[in-house]
């Protein structure tokens, strides 16, 4: 159970699983968010795999991004999901379009998850699991969290099954994108895009359904 003097944020829950999943889900933007994250990628790579154009691929992916912003704008909800999936296919394009290959749509998100995996891993080998930084950004403290032990650890383990769909799309998709084979890195995209993180996020649900951590008071 908490009791008063714990860490900010966690008052309503009695468990290190409950919060975690609570903040989680919050910080992603719920189920909307993550969908609105993958549109552009999954209409781009269906899109060049049928038609080969490249022009005509980017045109349908930007198009379908910029509607789901109409969208949350007149609804007067939260846009920040739609904004990174905007930012993300105009790098792609800036990518393709200087190059005039259709590879280098792919070429950031190989960089970005090669990044995030790095990133990831670096986090939990100095005892500060990005996760642990998800869940304080929301609960307003971006540190208070790494004063429980068992906070740390289950975020530790939360940051592993983030990182490891990161480590497999780069090690999947890098070697067909040196070897331009576009088609199957179109293909392995959306293989390894939704299937993969619903995956690790089922893991994750795992993880956190065992709710059995509890939080540690805080000490004065």
């Amino acid at each position: 159970m908490t009791s008063q003097g714990a860490n900010p944020g966690t008052d309503a829950y009695e468990t290190v699983e409950q919060l975690v999943r609570g903040q989680l889900s919050k910080a992603l933007g719920g189920r909307r968010g993550i969908i609105e994250s993958a549109v552009p990628t999954v209409l781009f790579t269906v899109s060049w795999i049928i038609s080969h154009d490249l022009r005509l691929s980017l045109i349908i992916s930007i198009v379908a991004t910029v509607a789901l912003l109409l969208v949350r704008l007149a609804q007067r909800s939260t846009f920040q999901f739609v904004l990174n999936s905007l930012f993300g296919i105009g790098i792609a394009a800036l990518f393709a379009s200087r190059s005039g290959e259709a590879r280098d749509v792919f070429l950031p998100g190989i960089l970005y998850n090669g990044a995030y995996a790095a990133v990831f891993i670096l986090s939990i080998v100095v005892g500060w699991p990005l996760i642990g930084f998800m869940i304080g950004s929301v609960t307003g403290d971006p540190t208070a969290w790494h004063s429980d032990r068992g906070l740390v650890k289950l975020c530790s383990q939360l940051t592993w099954l983030m990182a490891a769909p990161c480590i497999l799309r780069v090690a999947v998709q890098y070697p067909l994108w040196a070897t331009d084979h576009v088609a199957l890195l179109g293909t392995a995209k959306i293989a390894l895009g939704w299937p993969l993180q619903i995956a690790s996020f089922a893991a994750m649900a795992w993880v956190l359904g065992r709710n059995h951590t509890p939080i540690e008071p805080k000490e004065d």
